[in-house]
């Protein structure tokens, strides 16, 4: 038997997990009490992961397609078809007819994340797609115009604050999101031991909800309306009050202005909550001994994601509560910390060539990708790349770019399964299990809430080729140096241009993920080596958060930007909501599941016992008006698509609302993942209206889409599982 301490890589909150081996056997997983950061906290997902590193249905080896059915090969003769079929594209159409979608798992897979860099760069591609259009480019954009860098997102102080605002979000769910938080049910219950009180604002009556002190029902897609509202009553009562950043903000006066129609009485008939209960909120909130708005999931994938998510900060700007302890902190990571200078941020670089949506981040909007490769004509996108993805369970119009993908001239997928995008695939380069390769959470560490490192080495030996290899070898094809570049040689030139970047000498006595975190830790804030890691398996405590600004902005003023145009031009599309009616039309959300993340974990029979979750939750009001039964499969339709679901009548959901959990729709012909085809659910994404999207940030709305709902007579076939 040996023990190994491992940092958990299947969400956001790094927890540190100790796994006992047994040979070639995970014989036993439970948290690490020793680890700095979780301090023993284990949710089901980490508890699976011997079950993910065992499942019979992982890929051990290449796939290519040949006569229409995937068949394994060597890594040679994947790489030389790779070679033959991508380069012609290349050479004949130009970079850009190559796309790139990069799924949620490759940011939490060291290898990935840091050689993904140099593939995508040497591919050269404008056509970039990843989950954050699906999932959190609003936060991004509003940050970058905020603090001029759309990479430094405050958290907040959980562990210190005295009341705690949240909007759209389920951390007792989620584990935490753009908040690296292990064990939030036992940070939550802090707040509230310590005198303090924890306000959840939200659709659905989530777990958060139901652990917090009190619970708003809001009308979905209406967040920022509600936001708005709380800054109009700080300005008409006077409690604005920037303290330590009053040298440090400019805009305040006009954000004053863009507020004042948005009053509570104006807002509460489109939003669901009492203007009463917006004073009061605003009061308290303003009155704290220390406070953090803190949203997530729910505001950034709805039509207004991106007002949304500035709106956040400028309340935690106006009640002072930026930057400062127990409010909205920005961490300082021991690793990849970057930002400094007066660049600023700019998006709309460039645009998709068929509906010009704007580049955020380096990126293009998901919802634009069926189009792009559906379309003839200059630039049409004939190839596709996936990291770790699966768009066609988790991107709108989803049945539409499955369509799409079967037009395709070539697909290449690096993943550990044949799922619902990769069967697509004409190559997939499966790679090592979390257990099998080293860790840095080098991502999620920048959104902590308390600052922490750890080193994770492998935990238990592969003859897999590391994935930091194989998308060198990849960067070789695309580089015209062929299916056999020299790996080690590309490796030096990744290192190097990191040392350069970072200031530091090149470590000569390491190689891939290993050489840059240790460059990266060389060049960080706190005299770290990875020799230092490393003889701290259960990490190394950096402290609490500590005040940032203004080193932290790269604004050209140098200041936060409090109304930047880019972002106050949508304004006046919100304001015209005011005028909306209720009605009782019904709108769709999602749902989070504790032993869930996307679509990438249905497969593990631990994760999916027990009953079916894969309903459509309604309020008993509207089961009543409309017929459904409790049990029984009705039919949900959109300007998108339909499905046929089981009903679940609860009064957690408000009336008007409908959630069906995201990431469901598993099986069907050339996949290979026998659980989750057996607990297969339906695919809520066939609801979701690519041409539905926040008109800043380009990121799909899937929250807040208009929905009938109807009953159905009992299938004649198999039930909905």
């Amino acid at each position: 038997m040996a023990t190994a301490h491992v940092t958990c890589p299947l969400c956001e909150a790094t927890c540190g997990l100790e796994v006992t081996i047994d040979g070639s056997q995970v014989a036993r997983v439970r948290g690490d009490r020793e680890d700095v950061f979780s301090h023993g906290y284990l949710c089901p997902k980490g508890a699976a992961l011997g079950a993910l590193h065992h499942d019979p249905d992982r890929l051990r080896a290449p796939l290519v397609k040949r006569g229409g059915e995937h068949v394994e090969v060597t890594w040679d003769e994947a790489f030389a078809e790779i070679d033959d079929r991508l380069s012609p594209i290349i050479a004949e159409h130009g970079r850009d007819a190559v796309a790139l979608y990069i799924g949620n798992p490759s940011v939490h897979n060291l290898s990935t994340l840091l050689y993904g860099r140099a593939f995508y760069k040497a591919l050269g591609t404008r056509n970039l797609y990843t989950a954050g259009s699906v999932d959190q480019l609003p936060k991004h954009f509003s940050s970058g115009y905020l603090f001029g860098d759309g990479l430094a997102i405050p958290v907040p102080d959980v562990d210190r604050t005295s009341h705690l605002l949240v909007l759209g979000a389920n951390p007792l769910v989620s584990n935490g999101s753009l908040m690296t938080a292990p064990d939030m049910r036992g940070r939550l219950r802090a707040v509230r031991e310590r005198g303090g009180k924890v306000v959840v604002v939200d659709p659905r009556r989530t777990r958060t909800a139901r652990a917090a002190d009190e619970y708003h029902a809001i009308r979905p897609g209406t967040d920022a309306l509600l936001l708005f509202a709380l800054a109009n009553v700080l300005f008409a009562e006077n409690r604005v009050h920037l303290g330590h950043l009053a040298d440090h903000v400019t805009g305040v006066g006009d954000v004053a202005g863009l507020a004042r129609d948005f009053t509570p009485d104006a807002v509460a008939p489109v939003t669901g909550i009492a203007a009463a209960e917006i004073r009061r909120m605003a009061r308290e909130l303003a009155a704290a001994e220390s406070a953090a708005v803190y949203g997530r999931i729910g505001t950034t994938t709805q039509a207004f994601g991106t007002l949304a998510s500035w709106l956040v900060d400028v309340l935690n700007v106006l009640t002072g509560n930026l930057d400062r302890p127990g409010g909205a902190m920005f961490p300082l990571a021991a690793a990849g910390q970057v930002g400094g200078g007066r660049k600023g941020f700019r998006h709309g670089r460039w645009r998709t060539r068929v509906r010009g949506l704007p580049e955020v981040l380096g990126e293009v909007p998901v919802a634009a990708l069926a189009d792009e490769i559906r379309t003839p004509g200059d630039g049409q996108v004939r190839a596709l790349v996936t990291v770790s993805g699966n768009p066609c369970l988790s991107t709108p119009d989803a049945g539409r770019l499955a369509e799409a993908l079967g037009r395709l001239d070539f697909m290449v997928s690096l993943d550990i399964y044949r799922n619902e995008t990769t069967r697509h695939a004409d190559v997939i380069l499966p790679g090592p299990t979390a257990l099998e390769r080293p860790h840095y959470d080098i991502s999620l560490y920048r959104m902590a809430v308390r600052n922490v490192a750890k080193w994770t080495p492998a935990a238990m030996p592969t003859e897999m080729p590391q994935d930091w290899r194989t998308l060198l070898r990849l960067t070789g094809v695309v580089t015209g140096q062929g299916p056999d570049a020299d790996v080690d040689a590309l490796d030096d030139v990744v290192a190097a241009q990191l040392a350069q970047r970072c200031g530091v000498d090149p470590a000569a006595d390491r190689r891939g993920p290993e050489r840059l975190i240790d460059l990266m830790l060389r060049a960080g804030p706190y005299d770290l080596t990875l020799a230092d890691l490393e003889a701290a398996p259960h990490g190394v405590d950096l402290g609490p958060l500590r005040p940032r600004v203004p080193d932290v902005l790269s604004t050209p003023s140098g200041k936060i930007e409090l109304a930047p145009e880019a972002i106050t031009v949508d304004v006046p599309r919100l304001a015209a909501e005011l005028a909306r009616v209720p009605d009782e039309d019904l709108v769709l959300i999602g749902r989070r599941q504790l032993s869930s993340n996307n679509s990438w974990m249905h497969n593990l029979e631990p994760l999916v016992r027990g009953g079916n979750r894969c309903t459509a939750q309604v309020h008993p009001d509207d089961a009543a008006r409309l017929g459904l039964t409790d049990g029984e499969p009705a039919r949900v339709c959109s300007a998108a698509g339909e499905i046929e679901v089981p009903v679940e009548v609860t009064d957690e959901v408000r009336p008007g609302v409908v959630s069906i959990p995201h990431g469901w729709g598993h099986g069907g012909p050339g996949t290979r993942t026998t659980v989750a085809a057996g607990n297969a659910g339906v695919n809520s994404n066939l609801l979701a209206d690519a041409t539905l999207i926040d008109a800043l940030s380009g990121t799909s709305v899937l929250n807040g889409i208009p929905v009938r709902v109807s009953p159905t007579r009992p299938p004649t076939g198999p039930r909905v599982a």
